[in-house]
């Protein structure tokens, strides 16, 4: 299983039209996920303090597009601590089908804008 971020009003806007391909499809080629070990840190590090967010739960055997995992592409390496540096991140080369989303799980920040592993993650 793998994990995204995403804004819920972006997801809803996919589920209508049956496909989710983010900028960084266009950008980049492909679309920034995380291990569930990652999914807080991501949050914390990218997210922090924004609303209205979810977390794709992604079965990564179900993906119509390549899936590899690499070190971080990210334009913004500041943001990443030293000792993450070297990590592997998944990534899915294109769209993502909808059929490959098992759950959608709300992902709330605290007061002060950091996120905690939501309870129904935190059994998986």
């Amino acid at each position: 299983m793998i994990f995204h971020i995403v804004k819920r009003s972006e997801w809803e806007a996919a589920a209508r039209i049956g496909s989710y391909r983010p900028a960084s499809v266009d950008a980049e080629g492909f679309i920034h996920c995380s291990t569930l070990a990652q999914l807080i840190g991501t949050a914390n590090r990218f997210y922090r303090g924004e609303k209205d967010l979810v977390v794709l739960c992604i079965d990564e055997n179900r993906l119509a597009m390549p899936l590899k995992f690499e070190g971080p592409s990210m334009p913004d390496h500041d943001k990443l601590d030293r000792e993450n540096a070297d990590e592997l991140f998944p990534h899915i080369y294109g769209a993502l089908n909808l059929e490959a989303v098992t759950r959608v799980i709300e992902l709330r920040c605290a007061a002060d804008g950091r996120f905690a592993m939501p309870d129904e993650l935190r059994e998986a």
